[in-house]
C-alpha cells in the first residue's frame, strides 16, 4: 500500500507523499515538451466534445461528472487521476454482488484486475469506455505533470506488487495517457503482458516510440471489438 513505506529492487523508496529518489522521469525535458504541446492542442480541440460528454453524464447519471481515483506516479508518489465518470453511484456493491456470484469472473478479476462484463457501468459508460472519451480528464493530469501522453498504464497502490521485478520500471515513468497495451490489444492482453509491454517501453524509450504510440492510438481505441 501507497500509505507503508516500500523499498524497490534498485533501493529507490516511496512513502505515497513524495518521490525520494529524486530521479527525472524518463525522457526529460524533451519528453515534457512533447507532452505539454500535445496536451494543450488536444484541450483546444476537444473542449466542445469535452463539455458534451459532460452534459450527457450529468443528463443520464446525474452528478458527479468527474470520477477522481488515487493512482502511483513516478517515483511513487500519489495523485488523483481523472475520468469522466462510467460508473453507477453504488458501483462497488455491484462489484462486490457479481464477483460473489460469478467464480469465473471473480478469477478474471484477480488476473487482471478487469472485467470483460463489468456490472458496474452504465450504457452510456460503456460507450465512453469504447471510445475511451473516459479518459479525456487526464488531459489535465498530463499538464499537471503527473501524467504523461505516453508512459505505463496507471495503477492503483494495490496492484503496483504485481509488477514484481518490474517495479522499478514502472516508478522511472510518469504514467500514461495511452502506451503500449493501448495500441497492442488493451483487454486482450493478460496483466503480465501488460507488465512486460510497460517495462520494454520505458528500457527502450525514445521520443520518436512516443510519435509513434500517439499516432497508433486513435485507430487502436477505434476498433469495435476492444474496450477500455
Amino acid at each position: 500500500m501507497l500509505n507503508d513505506p516500500t523499498t524497490t529492487r534498485a533501493g529507490a523508496s516511496y512513502t505515497g507523499s513524495r518521490v525520494i529518489d529524486g530521479k527525472p522521469a524518463i525522457g526529460g525535458a524533451w519528453k515534457r515538451l512533447l507532452d505539454i504541446t500535445v496536451a494543450v492542442i488536444a484541450l483546444i480541440v476537444l473542449a466542445p466534445l469535452m463539455l458534451l460528454t459532460a452534459m450527457a453524464i450529468a443528463m443520464t447519471m446525474g452528478r458527479p461528472i468527474l470520477f477522481a481515483q488515487r493512482r502511483v506516479g513516478h517515483g511513487g508518489a500519489p495523485f488523483l487521476c481523472y475520468k469522466f465518470r462510467t460508473m453507477s453511484r453504488d458501483a462497488e456493491r455491484r462489484l462486490s454482488e457479481y464477483l460473489r456470484d460469478n467464480p469465473a469472473a471473480a478469477a478474471e478479476w484477480r488476473e487482471n484486475r478487469k472485467l470483460r462484463h463489468d456490472p458496474r457501468v452504465t450504457f452510456v459508460g460503456q460507450t465512453l469506455r469504447v471510445t475511451s472519451l473516459d479518459e479525456l480528464p487526464q488531459l489535465f493530469n498530463v499538464l499537471g505533470g503527473d501524467m504523461s501522453c505516453v508512459g505505463p498504464r496507471p495503477v492503483v497502490p494495490d496492484e503496483l506488487a504485481l509488477y514484481g521485478r518490474h517495479i522499478d520500471d514502472y516508478l522511472a515513468a510518469r504514467p500514461g495517457m495511452t502506451g503500449p497495451w493501448q495500441v497492442s490489444g488493451r483487454n486482450t492482453l493478460t496483466y503480465a503482458d501488460r507488465v512486460a509491454l510497460d517495462s520494454h517501453y520505458v528500457r527502450n524509450w525514445s521520443l520518436w516510440t512516443d510519435v509513434s504510440i500517439l499516432a497508433r492510438t486513435i485507430p487502436a481505441v477505434a476498433r469495435p471489438n476492444q474496450t477500455s
